[in-house]
């Protein structure tokens, strides 16, 4: 471990309140422990912040049990930048850092590293060797070494369910993608950047934008078609997206592809997020293209359809703008 005093907070900053956690997915009781975070620290006059930790620290202890991501760590980012937070560091997690004890790991980590004050917690969280590190004895640490703890309860979904990472995959992998949002508050979704494809789609009458291939650890809805946003550089636009294999031609290699509605432009080399909506149907063989163009012309349709709600809210022609990401201190 490199010294435990770096920590790439600027010198002025000499007390932060914290929170610590992998926070995969970002989903809404995450986003009410950030901003309960961020109101805290206003109140106290310090900065506010988020440590995590890459990888996800199952795939370090127990690779067989770690779990495929809601989000990578720019995906964190693009939503994080949205609450207020001053600094959101990434640690490096390795099996020296997986051996502290709890009382380790908020003496060298949190309070000498980060500057921790004050520290602001889950209900259910745990750090430190085999997570001993929970509420009871967080709170004991803070009583001896002087640092308010504060626990957030549980956050529940609209359909009366706690809100957790671990429900949110069982969704995703499900293609539950209507609870998924719920829990997330906002669609699900995965980001890429747009790389040229066999121009097949173009010729079909439905070019299509393709994504390079995603982080293997990144989770993903099943197979099939689907009803999409997407959001670029020059605005956002609905369109459908076909996951998986191109059976018709004989493709058995999963790709990601979307075909967007009423645009004429290449976004070749662009970062873009697409927002999964609505499961249209699965990816199948049809006997000749023009047979799977007629299905694409249904497929459109039919999305179009699951798109109202959305196209209605949002100015298809406006710009999507920068993200101005919160620093990183790792």
């Amino acid at each position: 471990m490199t010294d435990s005093t770096e920590s790439g907070l600027p010198p002025t900053v000499t007390g932060t309140v914290v929170t610590v956690g992998t926070f995969d997915g970002v989903h809404l009781g995450h986003i009410d422990v950030i901003r309960r975070l961020v109101a805290r620290a206003r109140v106290v006059g310090m900065p506010s912040l988020l440590l995590s930790f890459d990888p996800h620290p199952l795939e370090v202890v127990n690779p067989s049990a770690a779990p495929l991501l809601l989000t990578t760590n720019e995906e964190k980012l693009e939503v994080i930048a949205e609450t207020g937070l001053d600094y959101f560091a990434i640690m490096p997690f390795n099996h020296a850092l997986a051996s502290y004890e709890a009382e380790q790991f908020v003496e060298l980590i949190l309070r000498r590293r980060f500057r921790m004050k004050e520290l602001l917690i889950g209900h259910d969280h745990g750090f430190g060797h085999r997570r001993a590190g929970n509420v009871a004895v967080l709170k004991e640490l803070g009583a001896t070494d002087g640092f308010p703890v504060d626990v957030v309860d549980a956050v529940s979904a609209p359909d009366g369910q706690h809100v957790s990472s671990t429900s949110i995959r069982r969704a995703v992998a499900g293609g539950d993608l209507d609870r998924a949002a719920q829990s997330l508050g906002r669609r699900y979704s995965i980001c890429g950047t747009v790389v040229a494809g066999n121009a097949r789609g173009r010729q079909l009458g439905f070019a299509t934008i393709n994504l390079s291939p995603l982080s293997p650890r990144k989770l993903l809805p099943p197979e099939g078609v689907y009803a999409v946003m997407v959001q670029t550089p020059v605005g956002q636009f609905g369109g459908m997206l076909n996951l998986g294999p191109r059976p018709t031609f004989g493709d058995p290699e999963p790709s990601i592809e979307a075909h967007l509605f009423d645009v004429s432009r290449d976004f070749y080399g662009n970062r873009v997020r697409i927002d999964f909506v609505s499961f249209l149907r699965e990816t199948r063989k049809f006997g000749s293209p023009d047979e799977l163009v007629a299905q694409l012309g249904k497929d459109r349709e039919n999305a179009l359809i699951s798109l109202t709600p959305f196209t209605r809210a949002v100015n298809l022609k406006g710009s999507m703008g920068t993200a101005h990401f919160t620093p990183s201190v790792a």
